[in-house]
């Protein structure tokens, strides 16, 4: 089958036809839309090829107050879970999806929330191949669970440097919404950086108009050369369904996470020992303040990490490891996706002046 690189010198003239302007604005590169010669068409699916293998369906059982469910009937998944004596201990059966990480060693991301409670887990490749998975952890604050499967051939995805993203990439999303099976949907990178949709969660969401549904969760944000932005998780729908403002953990943060995970089976989350809210004009104004930008102290607990590098309520940090604070939730991100334990240099502002400190933090309680 005759493919070619789509000749970037007659891209004035594609333009005009509908529905194609988000693809020609991905570079004409090795991975950039073919033109394949034998069907007269312009294609992706040859990156796809690459990506959708590892992308996985997740089917979990947890006992739950539930009605009968006629997914019990199908033996697929009888045979993962057996006949489960419904009226006597009803189970509940939820579908997501997974993204392999490490072919190797079978390694497969997932959002907690698909398994959470879980009693048995099964994963299902898109080869027709069907596997017990084990939880090998899972982080609520930042919805991201590690499961493990004990499989040969497996296919993974390369990680994404999510901080290199911007508003405007394309992006594709491969999932299994409604457990119908895996399905690809594409849109663009609509904003980056978004919080605040949960209280005490860890927050730093890609947003996208990518179609995602229920049953996407878990399942990849990939860019358009194949790589892993982040892992779907959440949508807003106020009709239960896709009004193309969907949530990805992005690939930075999920690394981080499966670093823990895999070595202690959980995240032991650092603490500087310290409350602090966004330096805002306002705040700064209302504080003498002349910065304009970090992180106001408002109280530093006794005995803890800040207070035993000299930090007092009413500095401002400014900077983490060289790195700018933007606000006090990229402050807390960034401390809480640090093992406990981990020497952090800080920069802060007191009374105008400069100064700098180096901390160690502790685990979070």
């Amino acid at each position: 089958m005759a493919k070619r690189l789509l000749d970037v010198s007659n891209l004035a003239a594609w333009l005009i036809v509908p529905g194609l302007v988000l693809i020609f604005a991905v570079p004409s590169q090795a991975r950039a839309p073919l033109y394949d010669e034998s069907r007269g068409v312009l294609t992706i699916a040859p990156m796809l090829e690459q990506v959708t293998p590892a992308v996985v369906n997740i089917a979990v059982v947890m006992r739950a107050p539930a009605d009968e469910n006629p997914l019990f009937k199908d033996p697929f998944f009888r045979r993962f879970f057996g006949n489960a004596p419904q009226r006597q201990e009803p189970r509940h059966l939820a579908a997501g999806s997974g993204v392999i990480i490490d072919a190797s060693k079978g390694l497969i991301v997932t959002n907690h929330h698909v398994v959470k409670d879980a009693e048995s887990i099964a994963v299902s490749l898109n080869d027709g191949r069907q596997f017990k998975a084990e939880l090998v952890g899972t982080d609520p604050s930042t919805e991201v669970a590690l499961l493990k499967v004990t499989a040969d051939g497996l296919r993974s995805i390369p990680f994404a440097d999510s901080e290199s993203l911007k508003v405007g990439d394309v992006v594709l999303a491969v999932g299994n919404p409604f457990g119908v099976g895996q399905t690809v949907t594409s849109g663009i990178i609509s904003a980056l950086g978004r919080s605040g949709l949960t209280v005490d969660n860890y927050e730093d969401f890609i947003q996208t108009d990518a179609p995602i549904n229920p049953g996407n969760s878990g399942g990849a944000l990939v860019t358009s050369n194949g790589a892993l932005a982040g892992i779907n998780t959440a949508i807003i729908a106020p009709a239960g369904g896709n009004v193309g403002i969907g949530f990805a953990i992005p690939a930075n943060m999920v690394k981080l996470v499966v670093d823990q995970l895999t070595r202690y089976g959980e995240v032991r989350r650092g603490r500087l020992g310290v409350s602090v809210i966004s330096l805002t004009p306002e705040v700064a104004a209302s504080a003498g303040i002349t910065a304009t930008k970090g992180v106001l102290i408002q109280s530093v607990e006794k005995d803890s990490p800040a207070e035993r590098a000299g930090l007092q309520s009413g500095d401002v940090i400014i900077e983490l490891d060289g790195k700018e604070v933007l606000s006090a939730s990229d402050l807390r991100n960034r401390i809480g996706l640090r093992e406990s334990g981990s020497k952090v240099a800080v920069t802060y502002l007191r009374r105008g002046e400069s100064h700098a400190a180096d901390l160690v933090t502790t685990k979070a309680q």
